[in-house]
């Protein structure tokens, strides 16, 4: 009987080799696959911030602890100066096709709107390891987008179900024979474990009312959809005269709802006076959500810096990205816009993961807790001079940002461009330097460890 639990864990590699005892059995003696050592854990959920060590097996994580031994892991990555949170959530993000036609560029398309996904696995970039798709599709186009993205997707999405059957960019958000309340409950309970909610926007922001098309209609029947279901709304509202703010989050928004885009021009977030909105406190009251979805057109700093003084913070923060603006926003941008303003890290973390979680009824998510996936992210903080920009065109100075180094989605490796959890070229093991000879051969990789 090997007794290898005093000696180090190179050392037990080295003799279990020299053996001819497989990795694998090696590996099963260590108590974790991978551990994360010296980092500063912020974890709201379970009320942590301080430094702690992580330990992850088999996709799971193990250990919150301070101080574990190295030799008990297979895998040690120094994030020391570094941050360890839970996989950030970013519940405005938009995939797949919609309602696009796949034909949308020809002059004879029924629209010609771009399609609105980007790939869903750039959100892995920022730590960000749940996305949920904002109402691209509806009932009709849902299936498409689970066969091409959901179910091939390295990150986990999940979605808002859009009232318009046909989703978006189709050319059809306008048809209230689109807005089928029971085909989007059927769809909702067809798959529970990936539609979160009813989504509506973009509902007749600015032409004259008609028969068919009144104030109200979208969101009238979003909610419908959403009581018989179950699940909360997220609405992308335009006010009208017809139809005011205050009416939206005072009266129809529901407790649980969520209210997108909330720093969006349209809205009157600060008063002539320079006062915050009284309603939004109200609306808080009564259990309305206020989220982020900054995207190409939904943020300016005129609205959330004053808000943000007054000590109205977004529940949650989110991105909207989509091919309009992946290019200047991400996850980390908009979450250092808040740094920037003055928001605690802490308190950015939160509304990067537990209250997101919360939002969408899945408290499994955005935790760091025993046995739950291990869905973490590695994120720098740096000083220095940076600037920001809203959809306005407008820009903020500022002298701090948040950047993420390492990415893990259930225990592999899903994004580490510096090499944090690698070994420097020079030192790494045999196989690196071998010219494999045929195609099935041994990758030349450093490591074995799971990477995306």
């Amino acid at each position: 009987m090997h007794n290898w639990t005093k000696m180090p864990a190179a050392a037990v590699l080295v003799i279990a080799l020299f053996l001819g005892i497989p990795y694998a059995s090696f590996a099963q003696s260590t108590r974790y696959d991978l551990l994360l050592k010296g980092g500063h854990v912020i974890d709201p959920a379970n009320h942590i911030d301080e430094v702690r060590d992580v330990g992850v097996l088999q996709g799971k994580i193990a250990a919150v602890e301070k101080n574990i031994p190295a030799d008990q892991a297979r895998k040690v990555v120094d994030v020391s100066s570094l941050y360890v949170t839970p996989g950030l959530i970013d519940i405005h993000y938009h995939v797949g096709n919609g309602g696009a036609p796949l034909n949308w560029f020809a002059p004879d398309a029924r629209a010609h709107a771009l399609p609105l996904g980007i790939p869903a696995d750039l959100a892995l970039q920022s730590g960000v390891t749940t996305i949920v798709d904002a109402g691209t599709s509806g009932a009709e186009t849902f299936l498409q987008e689970k066969e091409e993205v959901i179910d091939r997707a390295r990150v986990r999405v999940l979605a808002f179900l859009n009232i318009v059957a046909n989703g978006m960019s189709g050319g059809l958000e306008q048809s209230l024979d689109q807005m089928d309340v029971k085909l989007c409950v059927d769809t909702i309970k067809k798959y529970p474990d990936l539609i979160v909610g009813v989504k509506t926007a973009h509902y007749w922001t600015g032409g004259p009312w008609d028969g068919e098309h009144v104030p109200w209609a979208a969101v009238d029947r979003a909610i419908e959809c959403g009581i018989l279901t179950n699940s909360p709304v997220m609405f992308d509202f335009w006010p009208r005269p017809e139809r005011t703010y205050e009416d939206l989050i005072l009266t129809k928004m529901r407790p649980g709802d969520i209210h997108t885009h909330v720093f969006a021009q349209q809205f009157p977030i600060i008063l002539p006076d320079g006062k915050i909105n009284p309603a939004l406190a109200q609306a808080r009251a009564r259990g309305v959500i206020f989220d982020v979805g900054h995207g190409a057109g939904s943020f300016w700093f005129r609205n959330a810096v004053p808000a943000q003084k007054q000590g109205f913070i977004p529940d949650s923060i989110s991105t909207d990205l989509h091919m309009g603006d992946y290019l200047t926003v991400s996850m980390n941008n908009v979450m250092s816009k808040f740094l920037a303003m003055g928001v605690p890290l802490e308190d950015v973390v939160r509304r990067s993961t537990i209250n997101p979680a919360k939002e969408i009824h899945r408290p499994d998510l955005g935790t760091l807790s025993i046995g739950q996936d291990a869905d973490i992210a590695v994120l720098e903080l740096t000083q220095g001079h940076f600037s920001y920009s809203d959809c306005g065109v407008a820009k903020m100075d500022a002298n701090i940002r948040l950047l993420a180094r390492m990415t893990i989605r259930a225990g592999r490796i899903s994004y580490d461009p510096s090499g944090l959890s690698m070994v420097e070229w020079e030192k790494a093991r045999p196989q690196y330097f071998t010219i494999p000879d045929r195609g099935e051969s041994l990758p030349a990789r450093a490591d074995d460890y799971p990477r995306d």
